[in-house]
């Protein structure tokens, strides 16, 4: 029979539930990186753009 004691002490999901959350950070980790890298190569081609003649 399934109690309710056996219930509250069972830790099946709580792997799962954490496996969940580290892909969380590191897809949030990721996300900020390559935000970051897209702005900082956009500005490079930015002034490299302005130094070109005849670049609009």
């Amino acid at each position: 029979m399934f109690s309710f004691k056996s219930y509250l002490q069972d830790t099946s999901g709580a792997t799962a539930i954490e496996y969940g959350i580290i892909v969380a950070l590191i897809s949030v980790v990721l996300i900020t990186g390559a935000t970051s890298l897209g702005e900082a190569l956009n500005k490079q081609f930015d002034d490299i753009s302005k130094k070109v003649p005849g670049v609009a």
